[in-house]
């Protein structure tokens, strides 16, 4: 090896020191950067030249060190586990989600809740009972049960206003996610162009990785890297995104409550995701999953505006069939009359109204005793403890719901437990650490001085061959 070629070899310690500061600097400068991954430059030895004759000598000794590539600290396995708890903890926090909002349309325990106002029904009924000769007593008991009408009413029309708005959160998540997957195609397709060339595109593969995570969060998303450097994504077993492909999803069914879960007299067009040449898709992850779930018509919401349609029918009915059986205060006096009616065509929880606009119409009396009895209002009063009664079936549902939301909000957070473990696995090993940073950069600066100064030693040689061999004692 000759001197100029020690030259050479300081010298590609000093770029190859350079290039893994700039490196260090890199890392340094995106440590608060979301979804970037740290890098590292691979110093590689070259080997000493191969002797071009059979004479020819040489020491051995390699010529140098070079920068072999940029390797990103990524780990796919921990990647895909962060992507697959990701979509279930997004799926159970959105099931979470809607049913504690529609708990909270209940109000229940309170004095506004619709149990307080079936209480305060019946008691009118037994105030009737007491006082049947009292118009006040049955004017208050009207309008007691005005507001008892007009609360399953809005209970109803608190449903109807969740499901529509998840409706539009459910496009407005389909346009998210087709989106993001062209986002990811294109990317795709910079990534391979790079590659190809001998490029670095470690920044470019964050991004797609980011995108990716989200598209797990949304609709349950997996990813299968390709030779190439593409990543295809895959849902429900299809490709997403397959190479700079990416292919849209769209949803179809009724845009309102109405016709999304059947109700009269509609159609039934239920919330369904297809992809765009027609095909089914059914999710098994992620929000989106879970808004479809939600909307479908054996869903939470369905579930609740069955209640409460059931709730309306079985306050009707079963004092209408008591009422129909007394005597009320008319001249003369009538008995068979109908104390609420269901409107025909719309739902029952919508239509349920009072049918008696004079007091005088409350049928308070048993017949065979006269009109200033009260025996019967008492018979309807006591319906507030029947077996299978109206308070008894609401009291079911909101014990229930209390339940399931519970249980969903306890599932939840295990799963977002989980999530977060697998999110701070990932970190461990991709996030930049500054004291370790800190510590390479002092490791390739001392490497760069040594260079420098090994070169600084090699042109001390040189000058003192060329310059002053031969000239001793002139």
């Amino acid at each position: 090896m000759s001197t100029f070629s020690g030259l050479s070899t300081a010298l590609s310690s000093l770029n190859a020191q350079r290039q893994a500061l700039e490196i260090a600097g890199q890392n340094i400068a995106n440590a608060k950067t979301v979804g970037y991954t740290r890098q590292r430059a691979d110093l590689t030895s070259v080997e000493a030249l191969s002797a071009p004759t059979l004479f020819s000598t040489g020491s051995g000794v390699g010529v140098g060190v070079r920068v072999s590539g940029i390797t990103r600290m990524g780990d796919m396995f921990l990647d895909a586990r962060l992507r697959s708890q990701t979509s279930s903890a997004t799926f159970q926090a959105a099931q979470a989600g809607a049913l504690s909002r529609l708990e909270s349309t209940l109000t229940e325990p309170a004095d506004t809740g619709v149990a307080a106002a079936l209480q305060t029904y019946w008691d009118g009924w037994q105030a009737v009972a007491n006082t049947p000769g009292d118009t006040a007593a049955r004017t208050v008991l009207l309008g007691n049960a005005d507001a008892l009408t007009s609360q399953i009413s809005s209970g109803y029309r608190a449903v109807e206003s969740q499901w529509n708005q998840m409706r539009t959160e459910t496009s407005t998540l389909v346009t998210q996610v087709n989106t993001t997957s062209s986002a990811i195609a294109d990317l795709n397709s910079q990534i391979r162009a790079i590659l190809v060339s001998g490029g670095s595109a470690n920044e470019l593969v964050d991004q797609r990785s980011v995108m990716v995570t989200e598209l797990a969060g949304l609709v349950g998303a997996t990813a299968r890297q390709r030779d190439d450097g593409t990543l295809d994504v895959m849902v429900a077993g299809n490709a997403l995104v397959r190479g700079d492909r990416a292919e849209a999803i769209v949803v179809r069914g009724a845009v309102t409550m109405a016709g999304g879960i059947g109700e009269p007299p509609v159609v039934l067009d239920p919330t369904r995701l297809e992809w765009a040449d027609g095909l089914p898709l059914t999710l098994e992850g992620g929000k989106l999953a879970s808004h479809v779930v939600t909307l479908s018509p054996t869903g939470t919401l369905a579930s609740a505006i069955g209640t409460w349609n059931s709730l309306a029918t079985n306050l009707a009915t079963s004092v209408n069939t008591l009422h129909q059986g007394g005597q009320n205060r008319a001249v003369p006096p009538v008995t068979g009359t109908d104390f609420f009616a269901i409107a025909v065509g719309v739902p029952a929880a919508l239509g349920l109204s009072v049918a008696i606009t004079d007091p005088a119409g409350v049928a308070a009396a048993d017949p065979t005793k006269g009109a200033l009895d009260g025996s019967w209002a008492d018979r309807i009063s006591q319906l507030a403890t029947k077996a299978g009664g109206p308070d008894e079936q609401w009291q079911a549902f909101v014990v229930d719901l209390g339940v399931r939301t519970s249980a969903a909000t306890q599932r939840a957070t295990v799963l977002e437990a989980a999530r977060s473990t697998a999110e701070n696995l990932q970190l461990s090993q991709a996030s930049v650490d500054l004291d370790e940073e800190s510590v390479n950069m002092l490791a390739y600066q001392r490497a760069y001085q040594g260079a420098a100064r090994v070169l600084t030693a090699m042109d001390e040689m040189l000058d003192q061959l060329i310059n002053r061999t031969g000239v001793v004692g002139r």
